[in-house]
């Protein structure tokens, strides 16, 4: 009698509002993955995103992690993923439990905690920007402070609340700026303590990279290097333009590979995804985070690669044959050049309507153009904000003409902003 052989099963933790979930779900389906959701759901409904998720609060390790071993206990786990920065202590503290291959949780911990990671990359001997913690409201400024700096709340991410100072002056401002952010619902929500602190930090001069990688059992495996053709130099630092791969990241990989290796093993970083930002001046290159999660939102679309039978895989794919321990893997990416653009909010207000879209997707090399933002939504710019307006993506032979179509496809588009009126003070 033939035995029939179990379907692999792994654990992914994300939240409820991240976009790579149904992307893992579709991969799941495509390479035979039972694929188990622990997600911040409420828990007093029944399953109301009919996902059969397992309902967990990231600021409750240990009741979530008794809550995941509970649901899966008796059966096969093969391995776990994380979708964004909160969700992956959780997942380590599962893999650790169940004895699978991941991040340590010390790492996990460490790489959403900027003063945990400056602290890994001290004691390993690590170039690294000096940095220092004070508390969200203090007025005070910090002592032997030298300048440009920049102040960055310890757990937010996605550039939210990162502001550059340049005198005594301008950091008084951004501590006001940061702690008022700290202090704002969405943030005290998070019920994290880390959220009480500000981290003071060395301004890094260099080109920005950020590196797309998977550590299997302490070895780096590089899926991309990013470019980020605009300047990110402050006061804010708003993150436009991946583009990969390109000259410069070509003749910067023999640097920044080796960089993001020791830092991730200096963290504690194992076996997973991982997603680096990096500074590159001349051959110094500092690592500023390394994250225990894939690239963030939307654009992990930007990448795509050469499957087994000639196919396009996409990352999330590569992702859960790696947690699954599924077949030969996939590196190599499908297209000579590819790009994303995350369409930045210009400033505050509410959108009134978009035009343009259809102007935009007709751009030659442009493969993908989508409004995430909704007629009627509050936008918020950085430094205070955490979203983006939409997403453009393009591939091509030459990654030149891949950022000169990302930029003709954002310049077709229109957003109708209106102020916000606060009608309590014109009512007076």
């Amino acid at each position: 009698m033939n035995q029939v052989t179990p379907r692999p099963r792994v654990l992914l933790c994300a939240t409820t509002t991240g976009y790579q979930t149904r992307a893992f779900d579709e991969a799941a389906s495509r390479l035979g993955v039972d694929l188990v959701l622990a997600t911040d759901r409420c828990d007093r409904l029944d399953d109301p995103w009919r996902d059969r998720a397992i309902p967990v609060r990231f600021h409750d390790e240990a009741v979530s992690t008794a809550s995941v071993l509970r649901a899966l206990q008796g059966t096969r786990l093969d391995g776990v993923l994380a979708v964004g920065d909160r969700p992956v202590v959780l997942a380590a503290l599962v893999a650790e439990a169940r004895r699978l291959s991941w991040h340590s949780v010390a790492g996990a911990r460490a790489s959403r905690d900027k003063r945990r990671f400056r602290a890994c990359q001290g004691e390993a001997g690590l170039a690294a920007p000096w940095s220092t913690t004070v508390p969200a409201g203090q007025v005070t400024l910090p002592a032997g402070v030298s300048y440009p700096c920049v102040v960055k709340p310890l757990v937010l991410s996605g550039s939210r609340g990162v502001i550059r100072a340049n005198d005594a002056a301008e950091l008084g401002a951004a501590l006001a700026r940061v702690g008022a952010l700290l202090s704002a619902p969405d943030v005290r929500e998070l019920r994290d303590e880390a959220a009480d602190t500000i981290q003071v930090e060395g301004y890094v001069t260099g080109d920005e990279f950020a590196v797309e990688g998977l550590m299997d059992r302490g070895r780096l495996h590089v899926l991309a290097i990013f470019d980020k053709p605009d300047p990110l130099t402050g006061p804010y630092f708003e993150e436009t333009v991946y583009l990969t791969p390109t000259a410069r990241t070509r003749a910067q990989a023999l640097a920044i590979i080796p960089a993001v290796t020791r830092t991730a093993h200096a963290a504690g970083l194992w076996h997973g995804p991982v997603h680096a930002e990096c500074r590159v001046s001349m051959a110094d290159v500092v690592v500023l985070e390394v994250a225990a999660r894939p690239i963030g939102g939307l654009c992990a679309r930007a990448l795509a690669f050469d499957g087994p039978r000639g196919d396009r895989v996409p990352l999330e794919q590569v992702l859960l044959a790696q947690a699954a321990e599924i077949g030969p893997p996939c590196w190599r990416l499908s297209r000579a050049a590819a790009g994303v653009m995350m369409v930045p909010i210009p400033r505050s207000g509410l959108l009134r309507g978009v035009t343009g879209e259809d102007d935009a997707r007709a751009v030659p090399l442009v493969t993908e153009v989508t409004v995430t933002a909704k007629v009627d939504q509050r936008l918020v710019a950085l430094p205070e904000g955490a979203s983006y307006l939409g997403f453009i993506f393009a591939e091509g032979d030459d990654d030149r003409a891949v950022l000169a179509a990302l930029r003709a496809a954002h310049a077709r588009l229109v957003f109708q902003i209106d102020p916000v009126i606060d009608v309590r003070a014109s009512c007076g």
